[in-house]
């Protein structure tokens, strides 16, 4: 995966606050409220469990915006696949 146009952020809390950033939208760890980010009309997605950014690229989405649906993403899919949809 190319990682080119992708922005990460780390933010070390009990566990790490992790988020990817594309320009179309974000794939988060579950700090993420995808109540916030629908109401924002925001793309955005989340995963679970996960420690790291290479953790979220194979972890399965768990949820979506209705924005980041309509870009393609749903839940089920890979972090990676759902950035790719969303850069």
């Amino acid at each position: 995966m190319d990682r080119e146009g992708l922005k990460r952020t780390r933010h070390d809390l009990k566990r790490p606050l992790l988020v990817i950033s594309g320009s179309k939208g974000v794939l988060a760890c579950s700090y993420l409220n995808i109540a916030t980010l629908t109401a924002l009309g925001e793309a955005g997605a989340t995963v679970r469990g996960v420690g790291n950014f290479e953790a979220m690229l194979e972890a399965e989405i768990v949820e979506v915006s209705p924005t980041a649906t309509q870009l393609g993403v749903q839940v089920g899919m890979t972090g990676r696949a759902a950035l790719e949809v969303s850069r």
